[in-house]
């Protein structure tokens, strides 16, 4: 009997290794502040689609991302699990909901694979989409699953707001608060390191290197950030920085019709992004912002709201900082401690064909 790998084929793949994930779904109530949602036959119904009740008014929040799996430098580099890649694209996913200060009620995945995936990596992969809706609260419903040339990876969330509560990129105004619930330019810190790694003239510690991995293997959607806000009417504007913190202010900026002034001395660098700049010789503060796969939110907010959310925040055991400020001006702009203005530091994602790893953040003028 041999204990090599095992190659199922898609039926037995589901019968055996997926349904495992998907029981006890149907009949579960899956809202939450007052909306009355019933999944009343989720994937464990074995039907065509998943079923859901809405009992009181709400708004339906959809939101659908691609995640490439074998095109992840770290995953081709070894350095993720197919697990991890799973956990991933929920997160990815659920995190947009989170930005329109929805809850999120459900997850419908596609995963396709190559026929030299065995059944255990295709196992952890779904473990890994499981694991990350379970950890946000929710349930992965159903999906498509079967061959293809690489690995693709894609998911659609969805989530449920109070009626028309839904949080936007275009509602800011001159003289609101720009805020971030956290550090930026982990995920893309770590792109940068690894696969230069040996060219750098020193190898981080292991612990810096395990903080980079970690902001990849175990992102964190803002579920609970997006409630406050979107629930409690803070937030005037608000998107994830999925795509790095400048490039989300600068599309929260287009959307909205202002500019923004950030404090360069207010916004959070995360140690482990200060000593990967160190050793590409480039600004902490630049690579912090630049293109990135954070899911921290941007959101704006007047002043008079600003006390009442930071207690809001307080009490649900959450914070953010405050960065800048909404202007007319309808440009993205920073400003140091000497008072001189520049265009914001970094590199935005923009879909470039490279990948970010690629992507250089700016040097510091001299």
């Amino acid at each position: 009997m041999s204990g090599g790998p095992v190659h199922s084929d898609e039926p037995t793949r589901v019968q055996q290794l997926v349904n495992a994930f998907l029981t006890g779904q149907s009949g579960r109530n899956v809202g939450a502040d007052g909306l009355d949602v019933e999944l009343t036959a989720g994937a464990d119904a074995k039907d065509d689609c998943a079923v859901y009740e809405f009992h009181t008014p709400m708004s339906l929040v959809v939101g659908s991302d691609y995640v490439r799996g074998p095109k992840f430098a770290l995953y081709e580099m070894g350095l993720l699990s197919g697990f991890d890649i799973g956990y991933y694209l929920a997160i990815a996913n659920i995190s947009d909901v989170a930005a329109m200060g929805a809850t999120p009620i459900g997850l419908l995945s596609v995963v396709r694979y190559p026929h030299e995936v065995d059944d255990a990596e295709f196992r952890e992969i779904v473990a890994g989409i499981h694991q990350g809706c379970t950890d946000c609260g929710t349930l992965n419903v159903g999906g498509d699953i079967g061959n293809a040339e690489r690995i693709i990876l894609s998911a659609t969330a969805f989530g449920v707001c109070r009626p028309g509560g839904a949080l936007m990129r275009g509602g800011a105004r001159p003289g609101d608060l720009l805020c971030v619930t956290g550090p930026c330019g982990l995920l893309g810190a770590a792109v940068a390191y690894f696969p230069k790694r040996d060219t750098f003239a020193r190898s981080l510690s292991a612990e810096v290197e395990k903080r980079l991995l970690d902001g990849w293997k175990r992102p964190r959607a803002r579920v609970a950030e997006g409630r406050v806000l979107g629930g409690r009417g803070h937030a005037t504007a608000c998107q994830d920085t999925s795509d790095g913190l400048k490039a989300t202010i600068e599309q929260i900026m287009r959307a909205s019709g202002v500019g923004f002034r950030v404090v360069e001395d207010e916004v959070p660098v995360d140690p482990a992004v200060e000593q990967v700049a160190a050793l590409m010789g480039v600004e902490p503060l630049a690579l912090a912002m630049s293109a990135s796969a954070d899911f921290q939110l941007a959101f704006t907010v007047p002043p008079g709201a600003l006390e009442k959310c930071r207690t809001d925040f307080a009490d649900a055991g959450l914070e953010f900082h405050v960065i800048g400020e909404a202007d007319e001006t309808g440009r993205a702009e920073s400003i140091n401690r000497h008072n001189a203005v520049r265009p914001l530091p970094g590199v935005a994602w923009k879909h470039q064909k490279t990948d970010i790893s690629l992507l250089v953040a700016e040097r510091p003028a001299d």
